[in-house]
């Protein structure tokens, strides 16, 4: 059995087109990280969510991610309220920010674990300050209050690396455990 620790629908959606048939059974862990860097702080958040769900389940493969933003020295997830939605659009306005998912693989009866990360870089476009205040609270439910997935988004003017990393899923990264945790 396939569990996804995550209720997130960008990941939901992803799994499937990926043909994978996955049970859905979010994390309940408090989300809390002492690290300081993006890449180890999405590492061990991934992890906890994953071993969060395969305590419960220690027969079942399950998935843990986390995404974040690191703009101008500070990590960013999702806004907490609408002006804190517009504070993080002002800060990633017409600047180069840095996207960081962590994925793990756990399945604690056959002792398999694998885990990392996957970075890319979003350049976002610049907004007027009616702009920003009309996009702000759009997006609440994601890392850095925007969403690429959203064709109109007018926010990202450029991704490089993996857009599905972006959105909070990064499919070629994720294969690239998947082959070294079926090994």
């Amino acid at each position: 059995m396939l569990i996804l620790a995550s209720k997130s629908p960008r990941r939901i959606e992803i799994l499937k087109k990926l043909g994978k048939k996955f049970e859905i059974i979010p994390s309940q862990c408090a989300e809390r990280s002492t690290k300081k860097r993006p890449s180890a702080r999405v590492v061990e958040l991934a992890l906890q969510k994953a071993f969060d769900v395969a305590n419960k389940y220690p027969a079942a493969t399950v998935i843990g991610a986390d995404t974040l933003v690191f703009c101008k020295g500070e990590v960013i997830g999702k806004p907490k309220s609408k002006a804190d939605a517009l504070r993080i659009l002002k800060k990633l306005n017409g600047s180069w920010q840095s996207v960081y998912t962590g994925v793990c693989l756990v399945c604690k009866d056959t002792h398999q674990l694998v885990y990392g990360y996957d970075v890319s870089h979003c350049k976002a476009r610049r907004l007027s300050q009616a702009e920003l205040a009309h996009y702000a609270g759009k997006h609440m439910d994601k890392a850095g209050a925007y969403a690429v997935q959203d064709n109109e988004d007018p926010f990202i003017e450029r991704i490089v690396g993996s857009k599905t990393n972006v959105v909070g899923f990064p499919v070629e990264f994720y294969q690239q455990l998947q082959k070294e945790f079926t090994k």
